[in-house]
């Protein structure tokens, strides 16, 4: 681990920051939204926004990096951010904000696929899977840590946003003045969605879900907090919870994951998940009950998405995982589009209003939770001593990551079958 901060310090450190101008965005662009009398169906098309330059941005970056290298897609992406990022306070309409987050997100899956493929290049093969470990917890605690930076200003004002846009400006300066060398850049062509589907169908159906999901925490949640009437402070909260669930329960999970059935696994947590979803949308009135229902909320469905991907992985060949990411990626970012869009209607006053958020988390996850029901009677499980590990990953990876988590996956399949070979 010292060893990867030593090589990555300054990428993690950028990285960080990045995090908590984007975390802090996301929420305040929440409370403006109700300050200025934007309907909840209008925020949703804001919110939907990102995740559609988010989608687009992890299949053209790529190409962007190839023609005009790293170092040149990185600073005009952040120059990009931080001018979007200032202007929000003044064009406050619904539909200049969804023009700029097409632009904000497809910015930030460039910057990712950039920051995480010099983060590929400064890892060895024996700390890989440590410094992705390290990384995605730097990006969960950047997003929790902007949360409290909400009450630095005040949201009707323009100081919040003018801090976002500086977090992001600085983040690159030790990203962009560090030593580390350029690394060179690939990735694998997809496997096509047809392939994916017949592989495994509940990965897919389970990212799609998941995509929503993900969203509508990452997208509704600070939209949900203004309209039931929370303070700043119990909406900065409230969104908080969703990643700190997050950070504690990834690992534990993690561990079930690598010692018991998988689809079970997923069965089960989709449970709880969609359970707590339930109880915050009837109690939701009661505050610790609210911060009790996002903990195990977002501590449920973000592991989903690593442990989703091992499941698929579980039945593919080692040569076939790198390329099942783009298109594991791409099925959960047309669910992450639909996300915001479905909520805000179910959140309008003539629908169900505010617990309408609650309503569509809990009703993806059980979803998702039947749907690996049908499945368990379709196929027999692969056995436990069969399956590969578990990589901790989010929902906010680019397809860069994705394939240095089934790198480390396939390298510890490989060690493995190693161990077992005869001598």
């Amino acid at each position: 681990m010292l060893q990867v901060l030593a090589s990555a310090w300054a990428l993690l450190l950028g990285m960080g920051l990045l995090m908590i101008g984007n975390g802090l965005q996301g929420t305040l662009l929440g409370v403006r939204g109700e300050i200025e009398g934007f309907s909840t169906l209008q925020m949703s098309f804001v919110m939907s926004a990102y995740f559609l330059g988010f989608l687009g941005g992890s299949r053209l970056a790529p190409e962007m990096i190839r023609r005009v290298g790293h170092v040149r897609v990185f600073a005009a992406l952040a120059s990009f951010i931080s001018a979007v990022m200032i202007s929000y306070p003044m064009l406050t309409d619904p539909i200049a904000w969804s023009l700029g987050r097409v632009v904000i997100g497809f910015c930030f899956s460039g910057v990712y696929v950039t920051a995480e493929s010099w983060l590929n290049n400064a890892a060895s093969n024996e700390n890989r899977g440590q410094a992705l470990s390290l990384y995605m917890i730097v990006q969960m605690i950047g997003i929790v840590s902007a949360q409290a930076l909400m009450l630095a200003g005040d949201p009707a004002g323009y100081e919040t946003f003018v801090i976002a846009s500086i977090l992001v400006s600085v983040s690159f300066a030790p990203i962009l003045l560090s030593i580390s060398p350029t690394p060179a850049f690939d990735t694998t062509k997809p496997m096509t969605l047809k392939q994916l589907m017949d592989t495994s169908p509940l990965g897919c159906v389970g990212m799609f879900l998941l995509g929503g999901i993900f969203s509508a925490q990452f997208g509704m949640a600070a939209v949900y907090g203004a309209r039931a009437g929370l303070t700043l402070v119990e909406i900065s909260t409230f969104v908080a919870s969703f990643y700190i669930g997050a950070l504690v329960l990834q690992y534990p999970l993690g561990w079930f994951s690598d010692r018991m059935d998988r689809r079970l696994l997923i069965l089960l947590v989709s449970v709880v998940g969609g359970i707590s979803a339930a109880v915050g949308m009837v109690f939701g009135v009661d505050f610790p009950v609210l911060l009790a229902a996002a903990f195990v909320i977002g501590g449920m469905s973000n592991p989903l998405y690593s442990l989703l991907i091992a499941y698929t992985n579980d039945y593919l060949e080692h040569e076939d995982m790198a390329a099942a990411s783009g298109g594991l990626i791409f099925i959960n970012g047309l669910g992450a589009i639909a996300g915001p869009l479905i909520t805000g209607w179910l959140m309008g006053d003539a629908v169900f209003g505010p617990p309408g958020f609650f309503l569509f988390i809990a009703a993806l996850l059980f979803v998702m939770a039947g749907y690996a029901v049908y499945r368990m009677t379709q196929r027999a499980s692969v056995p436990v001593d069969e399956t590969g590990t578990m990589s901790p990953l989010y929902p906010t990876a680019s397809p860069v990551a994705l394939e240095v988590a089934q790198e480390v996956a396939i390298e510890a399949a490989q060690d493995e079958e190693d161990e077992h070979q005869p001598a």
